[in-house]
């Protein structure tokens, strides 16, 4: 019982990377997931950019390492985008700047920092509406990713996938909403054995399976743990609502005419993200949610997870009010409901993370170059 606890620095979008460090400090973890976005990026929801990843190089990386030290914190870096469907000319892109990250993972120490490089796969819905379509999504990613993961491998660093549907992903006309394809537990278990590596593993958010009524817990019990590398925090609270009554929780529900809608009596989709009935909150901020966080971080703990949590605040009432009191509000909230079970307790102080970790290594002495997917494949 001695889990880091971090932060995500999406919600932190307009700070610089030295702001950010101070609101960490102020809130009391011990780390962060440095979101590190392609500029100009495909996605418009949640993205962030922390790092000047077209000019890191080796001095770069020995300045970040030591101003982490100074610091007391840990890091990882992460960009999560559409790597194998969507715009044809998007997804190089984005394969190319994940290829950008495993280089800075790799000049940050990689492995031996515990320096992960967080990742969506995505998923090719041209692929995806044919006979046996999810099939050749795998194969798809087999193709993509086989390349990207020896790359890292020969690196010294770990590509985590998030198991997000990314169910708003597509307009609201589309009929379905699972575009990333380790959304489910099946799924991550079929693409480590198309890439049997252990330079690619997970970061699992049980949000998102609450939503599609599983039990986390049930899924960590699954899980391989070798895969895991970090866990996000974030709640969901289901809705019983018009939307669960009128279209069941098996499917999403559909866009349909609004006059038509409004002539029958029934609701339809507002926007790209009104498909599932739920809504985003943090575990201990602004009432109950719908998930059991204290059986769910004992689970892991006995399941010998000792890798880091880390907060993602996407919050109606937090980080989406735009408001950056709240935000850090939630921020501190999951934080101090975490702590008694993750932390513990130390006299006079309450629930207190106890640091036994090493500094961060030094970078390699040797830059390495920017490489491209089309020198990979």
């Amino acid at each position: 019982m001695n889990n880091q606890i971090w932060l995500m620095t999406s919600a932190f979008k307009p700070n610089t990377l030295d702001q950010i460090i101070v609101r960490a400090k102020e809130t009391g973890v011990q780390g962060l997931e440095l979101c590190v976005f392609p500029q100009g990026a495909s996605r418009s929801d949640h993205v962030a950019t922390h790092l000047d990843y077209e000019s890191f190089g080796h001095e770069e990386a020995k300045r970040l390492l030591e101003q982490f030290n100074r610091e007391g914190l840990r890091f990882s870096i992460g960009s999560y985008e559409n790597m194998i469907g969507g715009n044809p000319g998007e997804r190089i892109v984005n394969q190319n700047h994940i290829l950008k990250l495993i280089r800075i993972a790799h000049l940050c120490g990689g492995d031996r920092n515990d320096v992960k490089v967080g990742t969506f796969v995505g998923y090719n819905d041209e692929l995806g509406v044919q006979d046996g379509g999810f099939e050749k999504n795998l194969y798809e990613y087999q193709r993509i990713f086989t390349p990207i993961i020896k790359y890292a491998e020969d690196l010294g660093v770990t590509l985590i996938y998030e198991n997000c549907p990314m169910e708003g992903w597509r307009a609201k006309t589309w009929p379905f909403t699972f575009n990333n394809l380790p959304g489910t537990l099946a799924a991550r278990k079929l693409m480590y054995a198309l890439i049997p590596s252990m330079a690619h593993g997970e970061t699992y958010d049980p949000s998102h399976d609450i939503w599609q009524h599983i039990n986390p817990v049930d899924v960590l019990k699954a899980t391989d743990m070798n895969r895991l590398h970090r866990v996000h925090i974030k709640a969901t609270r289901n809705l019983t609502n018009q939307s669960s009554i009128y279209w069941g929780a098996m499917y999403p529900k559909q866009y349909v005419n609004p006059e038509l809608a409004a002539r029958a009596g029934v609701p339809t989709v507002a926007h790209e993200w009104d498909r599932h009935p739920y809504e985003a909150m943090l575990p201990g901020f602004g009432g109950y949610d719908s998930m059991d966080w204290r059986d769910f971080l004992e689970t892991l703990m006995k399941l010998g997870f000792d890798k880091p949590f880390v907060i993602e605040n996407e919050a109606a009432n937090s980080a989406h009010t735009g408001n950056i009191g709240a935000t850090m509000q939630g921020f501190k909230a999951a934080t101090l409901c975490l702590a008694p079970i993750v932390w513990p307790l130390k006299d006079n102080e309450g629930y207190v993370y106890h640091d036994t970790r090493p500094l961060l290594e030094d970078a390699p002495v040797k830059d390495i170059p920017v490489v491209t997917m089309d020198q990979l494949i």
